[in-house]
């Protein structure tokens, strides 16, 4: 299983709506998938965060793509820290968060009150 399948089911089970981006298959975990953010946000509205599992290398397009269809947060995951990315979409008024984990962070602050 990987890692960002983890992440998803972790997400779906506390009750977020969970869109998946990935021009490879039809479906993960049961959500359709959509080949680009661009077409995701075109059938199911905005984001609030973008959570991305993707190398370094590719963070600067999908924060482009994330500013254009008016995400409001950039995620990037553990080992994943681009300071392209991050300054695309800090420039845009979108938050920024690199190299931490969403299913971590979620469990670290119900943890903590």
């Amino acid at each position: 299983m990987r890692p960002s399948h983890g992440v998803m089911r972790n997400l779906l089970d506390w009750g977020y709506d969970v869109v998946p981006i990935n021009p490879n298959c039809e479906s993960v975990l049961g959500q359709r998938t959509y080949p680009t953010l661009e077409e995701a946000v075109r059938a199911t509205g905005s984001f609030d965060i973008v959570d991305v599992f993707r190398r370094p290398e590719h963070t600067p397009e999908i924060a482009r793509s994330a500013v254009a269809t008016g995400a409001g947060a950039l995620w990037l995951q553990l080992g994943v820290v681009n300071w392209e990315a991050a300054q695309i979409a800090h420039e845009a008024g979108l938050s920024i968060v690199m190299d931490r984990c969403t299913a971590i962070e979620h469990r670290r602050m119900k943890r903590s009150g």
